[in-house]
């Protein structure tokens, strides 16, 4: 007795079955509709702040101040949190590269950092609101006094802040003037010294914008990592140095805008952490 062959599909009960897999949805995709807002990641913060977005341009602020202040971008600190929230907004096309929320843009961030028996308290705010505060180990010659009130954030200090923030960005000639505007502020001088970082800069942008090859570049790392040793006098940088160098910066770029983590950003932070002193 022979046994039965399973049939084979005709070809039309075939596509039908292939087309009826193809429509089914994934359940696995989660297409991102909202920005991620303040409210969202920091659970204390209140007001119209909980309803922003967070932005690249915040996120790298506060990159900034945190060099600025502690030397480096703390682990699963304040700013971490907001470039992984920001960089989600951007991908999802929910907020532009260059974007800022508006009352970070108006007040600002800030990182404190004061110390306590055996123990330095780092506060870390957004536009007034503190959105981070954690704690680590002081150093053994630690004082009462803390360190941003022992020393404020000087003109070279901020440039080399830009080689952590935005050191693999190949420098142009909006970095370049922002370079040269911050040499003149930190030296007195009116003029590009020969050697100098706004010399090499102005040289580096030249170079780059006759190259294809990104990787050959001159980066902002390159010029900018040992600012300070290069510059012939620094001074503390104050708010009319920020807006010289933010106005060079924005004069030179083709699209009116700073370049978040740049030159301009750094000195804008430093001349905002230097007022909160």
């Amino acid at each position: 007795m022979s046994q039965e062959q399973p049939r084979r599909p005709e070809s039309g009960e075939q596509n039908m079955s292939t087309a009826h897999l193809k429509e089914q949805p994934n359940p696995d995709y989660n297409q991102q509709k909202e920005p991620i807002k303040y409210g969202d990641v920091f659970p204390h913060v209140s007001g119209e702040l909980a309803s922003k977005p967070i932005s690249p341009q915040d996120a790298a602020m506060m990159q900034t101040a945190e060099n600025l202040v502690l030397g480096q971008t703390q682990k699963g600190g304040a700013a971490a949190v907001m470039q992984s929230a920001a960089t989600k907004n951007e991908r999802a096309g929910l907020v532009g590269h260059t974007d800022v929320t508006d009352v970070t843009a108006d007040q600002g961030v800030t990182v404190a950092e004061t110390d306590a028996p055996g123990r330095r308290i780092i506060s870390e705010s957004v536009a007034g609101q503190v959105i981070s505060e954690y704690s680590r180990p002081a150093p053994l010659a630690a004082t009462t006094t803390s360190a941003i009130a022992k020393d404020a954030v000087t003109i070279g200090e901020a440039l080399e802040a830009v080689a952590i923030t935005a050191g693999d960005k190949p420098v142009d000639q909006s970095d370049a003037a922002a370079i040269q505007a911050a040499e003149v502020r930190a030296t007195g001088i009116n003029a590009t010294i020969p050697g100098g970082i706004a010399a090499e800069a102005q040289s580096a942008a030249s170079a780059n914008a006759r190259m294809t090859n990104e990787e050959e570049k001159t980066t902002l790392s390159d010029v900018l990592k040992d600012a300070t040793s290069k510059l012939t006098m620094d001074k503390t940088v104050t708010s009319e140095d920020a807006e010289g160098v933010v106005s060079a910066e924005l004069r030179n770029n083709p699209h009116m805008a700073t370049y978040p983590g740049g030159v301009a950003a750094s000195v804008a932070a430093a001349a905002r952490l230097n007022q909160e002193q």
